[in-house]
């Protein structure tokens, strides 16, 4: 007996496509996303206003002191300033002084003079931490030109360029030495209309190198300015 031969059936044909179908396109390509530009380096200054540094907040002031501790009470805040960390509203302090020539026994003799005696020049940020500083500081005053709930006045440009101009530069001013004398004492007259009166000592102007005498003059007192050499111990 024969195997019967089994023959799959024949797969179709697809049917012709239509004549005016077009052909299938392939896919369209993915285009990526644009790049990111690359960020500018830090400190290019670049913030839409033409670059550089910012501008600093720091300004000249003026500030009150007391007299004949100007030195001491500059070492004070300049300490505190780094104890509390405020360097970033600081600059620096500066005792404005000139050198000068004075006659101390009949020789000149050169040396310091403050030319604004109880006054600091401070470059500062001024914020409520740099007032409260200098108000807590012992010895300081008020910085010049503020008030009750405003703020102090800058020196202008002008003002600290003379400032700093003069730092420490010669001066030609000579300046009498310190008198043989002193307020409250007695001292005669030697020279001028009021050669041989006595008086007493009210006061020495050491700037100008004048004393202010009290004379007597028909029974009331007159107050009276000499020259150093005018009048002597009596």
């Amino acid at each position: 007996m024969t195997d019967d031969v089994l023959i799959p059936d024949p797969v179709p044909a697809a049917p012709p496509l239509p004549a005016d179908t077009p052909p299938e396109a392939p896919p369209e390509a993915v285009e990526p996303p644009p790049e990111k530009p690359p960020a500018p380096p830090e400190g290019s200054g670049d913030k839409g206003d033409g670059g550089g540094e910012a501008p600093s907040n720091k300004h000249w002031y003026v500030v009150k002191v007391q007299s004949g501790r100007e030195e001491s009470i500059k070492e004070a805040i300049e300490r505190r300033v780094k104890i509390e960390g405020l360097e970033e509203y600081f600059g620096q302090i500066i005792i404005p002084v000139e050198r000068v020539t004075m006659m101390r026994n009949g020789k000149r003799v050169q040396r310091e003079q403050k030319l604004y005696p109880g006054y600091l020049m401070v470059e500062v940020e001024f914020n409520d931490r740099i007032l409260y500083l200098f108000r807590e500081t012992s010895g300081v005053g008020d910085f010049v030109g503020g008030g009750l709930n405003r703020a102090p006045t800058p020196m202008t440009p002008r003002e600290v360029e003379r400032m700093l101009g003069r730092q420490g530069k010669d001066s030609d001013k000579v300046v009498p030495g310190k008198p043989p004398f002193d307020r409250g004492d007695r001292v005669k007259v030697k020279d001028g209309i009021f050669a041989g009166m006595e008086g007493e000592v009210k006061e020495l102007i050491e700037a100008k190198g004048l004393v202010r005498v009290e004379l007597t003059i028909f029974g009331r007192p007159v107050p009276h300015e000499f020259e150093y050499w005018q009048v002597e111990p009596v």
